[in-house]
């Protein structure tokens, strides 16, 4: 009769998702090679893995042409350099460029004689030598003459001059077919689209720049998983360690997986990322209260059932317990704990053993 009754006492703490105490001493614990960790609430769980591509931020490319048609004289860089904003990265020998600058002097010596001849009027004028239209008609060759000049000085800025070599131009009127190709911003040459002794047209391309430093990733996820998912979701990519969160989620189903495109900004300090790369990108789910994520060798299997081992004052209590999510390296689980409970991670088949020996 009292074997029935502890029977029956057993199922009904088995369905309260718990079982009798293990007594085990602290020596015991210790000989056995009992370890605990404490159990973490989960205020965030990460989802499944989906496919993703590593890509360069449209804001964050740019691609650096020719300002003038000429000989490619020198190429600086090649594909992979770093480079920073300014830095030269080819020379162009442009006689192009040698006759813009001599349409600049000439437009800068007939702004001088106009100059000269608006101040000669205007004493003139002033004097009552001459009449007022002479005067209007010289300020208005002046102005022409200067607009002219605003004109030329534009036309070398866009053939790539910098303002110091125009400076330079004006003083020495020394003309120079070499023209120097900069760099527009810090990053690094993704592609060099031009060779040395090639001839090149105004605007063809010579190199592909790219900060890399936030990247984007682009995961195609299923339709149905979509729910789950919104601007700011947390996404991982659990092999580099890196975290972002999604900026745009995509309207259109692709027909081949019939997914949708999520986009998510990544930061890439490390440089751990690179463009072009395919990676594994796991989104975060919403927690739970009730969740706690540990180890996965934290986990028993007893009867079909999943069980923790809790650690308590005088030994360790067995918890029933559900796994709701899984993760690379830990399961997210419910069941009846609370914070600042231990669970045991190592010795773990001693303690299943005292279990089921004591039930036995």
């Amino acid at each position: 009769m009292k074997k029935t009754l502890l029977g029956m006492a057993l199922l009904f703490t088995a369905s309260l998702h718990a079982a009798p105490l293990v007594t085990i001493e602290p020596a015991q614990q210790q000989a056995l090679g009992i370890s605990t960790i404490a159990v973490e609430p989960v205020t965030r769980a990460w989802g499944s893995t989906y496919p993703a591509k590593v890509r360069v931020p449209n804001a964050q490319l740019m691609v650096v042409s020719a300002p003038q048609e000429g000989l490619l004289s020198v190429l600086k860089v090649a594909e992979g350099e770093p480079v920073h904003k300014g830095q030269v990265l080819a020379v162009i020998q442009s006689p192009k460029l040698v006759e813009e600058q001599r349409l600049y002097l000439e437009a800068r010596s007939r702004l001088g004689l106009s100059r000269a001849e608006l101040n000669r009027d205007k004493q003139l004028k002033a004097e009552g030598i001459i009449a007022d239209r002479r005067f209007l008609e010289t300020r208005a060759r002046y102005m022409q003459a200067r607009t002219e000049v605003d004109q030329r000085q534009q036309a070398l800025l866009l053939a790539g001059m910098g303002q110091t070599a125009i400076d330079e131009l004006e003083k020495k009127h020394k003309l120079s077919a070499n023209l120097v190709v900069r760099s527009p911003l810090d990053g690094v040459i993704l592609a060099q689209l031009a060779m040395p002794g090639q001839r090149v047209e105004m605007a063809s391309p010579i190199y592909r720049i790219g900060r890399l430093d936030p990247l984007w990733l682009e995961i195609q996820v299923p339709l149905e998983q979509l729910r789950d998912i919104a601007v700011g979701t947390a996404v991982r990519v659990p092999k580099f360690s890196v975290e972002g969160k999604v900026i745009t989620i995509g309207s259109m189903i692709h027909g081949e997986d019939q997914g949708v495109l999520v986009r998510a900004e990544i930061p890439n300090a490390g440089s751990v990322l690179r463009p072009g790369q395919f990676v594994e990108a796991q989104l975060a789910q919403a927690g739970d209260k009730k969740a706690w994520r540990v180890p996965r060798q934290a986990l028993l299997r007893v009867d079909g059932k999943t069980w923790v081992m809790v650690g308590r004052s005088a030994g360790f209590q067995p918890v029933e317990v559900s796994i709701s999510a899984e993760e690379a390296d830990a399961l997210i689980i419910k069941g009846n704990l609370k914070a600042g409970d231990n669970v045991a991670v190592s010795g773990t088949a001693a303690l299943k053993a005292a279990w089921l020996e004591g039930e036995g």
